[in-house]
């Protein structure tokens, strides 16, 4: 049966596209063909063909113009007969007589020769053609369709037989079934109480793991509470100071640094009389220690120097230019982007379609061992001369106008230890001084020492460095997930969240250990 409705489905583009062809057929169009004296040479073959199909045997009817004409007459109902036509009973007779090299396999009988000549005659030609496809896959397939239905009839008998049968087997079943149901039932309403109560102190269980859990955590999140309160005031002299900080002190030396913010900004604030924290640090306010442990695993030198220089370069808005002589800078940019980064110089060969290539695939671009000057087709994207259009953001590289993809990231980095760039290049990039430092230099002189000394202490010292940063950013994290579930739950089944109070339980351990060490 369904073999037989696939086949048959095969016969509905034809039977659509007859009816379209009389659809297409307009009463205008009939008078318009019905009119001519002599049909267009060739058109008197589809009006012959219809003939066929309504049943004209008469050999000197089918070859009248005149009998033709009238047939077309009236044009509407010559149009409401062909749209009624019965498809499904075509004799062979008719289909033998059609399908000679006068009529449908004549290469002259088809819609695109007959449009030439009469759109009336083409799309008669066309229904005659689809008509005839029809009814060639229908004769095939409704003997099938009908076998299958004579056996499907003999089916349902047989099953209305066993329908039967099974209703007697079901009356006896059902009664065996209330027997099981009313044994059932006493079992059920037995473990439904066992169930309430175990339940019951499961939730009691979980409470006090929750309650336990929660009263560490409520130390630090009341400590919390009272700094936001402070910060709340004097977030206005952070927020001035930090952003201070990132926007000019990048080029400058630790101890230029420490004098222009704490010897010409605080005084300058405190004058002012706007509100900031005793003992502000803009590289506490621009970082977490979770964060800086992470730049520390990611390669950055540990010197404060170095902190405040990765701190500038993820706070920036502007691209970051680093001042990186010792190749610190893009050693820790390398470990923190990984290496999916895209690395070129302005001395390469096609290096400003690596760099239209990284703008439109959103990649990070590191733009490496520049000199003072910098190319000047760069500008539109140093200086983020971005044009929208619609939802998507352009930037001219060159003569080629280039979309910005999200997520495009551009580092610039120089080896020169003192150089001299135009005004303009300050304005366009963030200046970062990666130049090492005395303390740094002598931190990492040490290290050497050490290593080549007692290979053993500095591996140890090392390792226990690594351990501590990953005891930051693990805890970090597992605070920030903790408070996330918590802000998330729902206070109603809280007591049965147990995703909660194992990862509050794995937080609070977690934090134990680290204190311990």
């Amino acid at each position: 049966m369904d073999e037989a409705n696939k086949q048959l489905e095969a016969a509905i583009p034809a039977m659509e596209a007859a009816e379209e062809a009389v659809d297409c057929l307009s009463v205008k169009a009939i008078v318009e063909f019905s009119a001519f004296n002599s049909p267009p040479p060739g058109t008197e073959l589809v009006t012959r063909a219809v003939q066929i199909l309504k049943g004209v045997t008469n050999r000197r009817t089918l070859q009248d113009w005149g009998a033709q004409q009238k047939m077309m007459k009236p044009p509407q109902n010559f149009i409401d007969s062909l749209k009624a036509f019965d498809k499904d009973n075509i004799t062979e007779k008719q289909k033998a007589e059609l399908k000679t090299p006068e009529l449908l396999n004549n290469p002259q009988f088809t819609y695109e020769v007959m449009t030439r000549k009469s759109s009336a005659a083409a799309n008669l030609a066309n229904w005659v053609i689809n008509v005839v496809k029809y009814n060639d896959i229908y004769v095939v397939v409704e003997p099938l369709k009908q076998e299958a239905e004579a056996s499907k009839r003999e089916a349902d008998q047989k099953a209305e037989e066993l329908r039967e049968v099974k209703e007697k087997v079901a009356e006896i079943v059902a009664k065996v079934d209330a027997l099981k149901a009313d044994l059932a039932a006493a079992e059920a309403k037995k473990e439904a109480v066992v169930a309430q109560a175990t339940a019951l102190q499961q939730s009691l269980d979980l409470a006090n793991r929750l309650v336990n859990g929660l009263a560490d955590e409520n130390v630090r999140w009341q400590k919390n509470v009272v700094t936001f309160q402070e910060e709340k005031l004097t977030m206005i002299g952070n927020t001035l100071i930090s952003a201070a900080f990132v926007s000019y002190i990048g080029p400058f030396s630790f101890t230029f640094r420490n004098d222009l913010w704490k010897d010409t900004w605080l005084p300058d604030i405190v004058d002012l009389k706007i509100p900031y924290s005793e003992g502000i640090d803009p590289l506490n306010i621009l970082s977490t220690p979770s964060q800086q442990a992470m730049w520390a695993a990611e390669g950055l030198p540990a010197d404060r120097v170095s902190t405040e220089n990765a701190a500038v370069v993820v706070s920036c808005s502007r691209y970051p230019l680093l001042i990186d002589p010792q190749l610190q800078g893009i050693k820790w940019i390398r470990g923190k982007e990984g290496g999916e980064m895209v690395n070129i110089q302005l001395s390469a060969s096609h290096w400003l379609k690596k760099v239209e290539l990284a703008v439109g695939a959103g990649q990070t671009l590191m733009i490496d061992a520049i000199g003072q000057d910098i190319d000047a087709v760069l500008d539109p994207l140093l200086s983020r001369q971005f044009v929208k259009k619609g939802k998507t953001i352009f930037v001219k590289l060159g003569a080629e106008e280039v979309e910005v993809a999200p997520g495009f990231k551009l580092y610039l980095q120089t080896k020169l230890i003192n150089p001299h760039y135009k005004p303009e290049t300050a304005a366009q990039c963030t200046i970062v001084n990666f130049i090492v430092t005395e303390s740094g230099l002598e931190d990492q002189l040490l290290a050497m020492v050490v290593r080549v000394e007692k290979p053993e202490l500095e591996a140890k010292k090392e390792a226990l460095t690594k351990e501590q940063q990953d005891f930051i950013i693990q805890l970090a994290q597992l605070e920030a997930d903790l408070l996330q579930k918590l802000v998330s739950a729902d206070p109603e089944t809280i007591l049965s969240n147990v995703e909660l109070i194992e990862q509050l339980e794995v937080t609070k351990d977690t934090s134990m250990k680290i204190q311990e060490k």
